[in-house]
């Protein structure tokens, strides 16, 4: 009897609930929700956060651990991802690897704290690879605040 009753609560409460939520649904769907169109994935993804509309420091953080990922960057992002200005330094560079500024693969990559300078329109940060036997090489990459598409545009290898 008392199991009855316990399925009989859940059947009703499940049914209130739903139409509590149709009438909700239909609430929400009146005119003022009609006057706003939908948010797609491609909008939100538009949505800046600086007021100028340039990249930010987390924006260029994002794209230098994507392009850089764990032991360097493949053909595709050196092919789209990287300035024409860089491309050139590099196809007239011998002996080694500009964008990682090495001649090997690195084990792991690691990017630092990103700084803008709004003035200058660029942004940076330290690039840290690591190599068998544990030595360690730093670099730093630049990326334009007002690239688009977001791109590297530039490395100091300090040397």
């Amino acid at each position: 009897m008392l199991r009855t009753a316990s399925r009989k609560t859940a059947a009703v409460a499940a049914a209130g609930a739903a139409a509590l939520g149709l009438t909700l649904t239909l609430a929400a769907s009146g005119p003022a929700a009609a006057a706003a169109p939908p948010r797609t994935a491609q909008a939100a993804d538009t949505v800046r956060t600086d007021p100028n509309g340039r990249h930010t420091a987390a924006e260029i953080h994002r794209f230098l651990a994507s392009f850089y990922g764990h032991h360097g960057p493949g053909a595709w992002a050196r092919e789209h991802q990287v300035s024409d200005y860089l491309k050139d330094r590099a196809a007239h560079t011998e002996g080694y690897d500009l964008l990682l500024c090495a001649q090997n693969t690195p084990r792991e990559i690691t990017i630092g704290k990103v700084t803008t300078a709004q003035s200058a329109g660029v942004g940076w940060a330290t690039v840290t690879t690591l190599w068998d036997g544990g030595y360690r090489s730093s670099f730093t990459a630049y990326v334009g605040l007002e690239s688009r598409p977001i791109a590297l545009q530039d490395v100091d290898c300090g040397q």
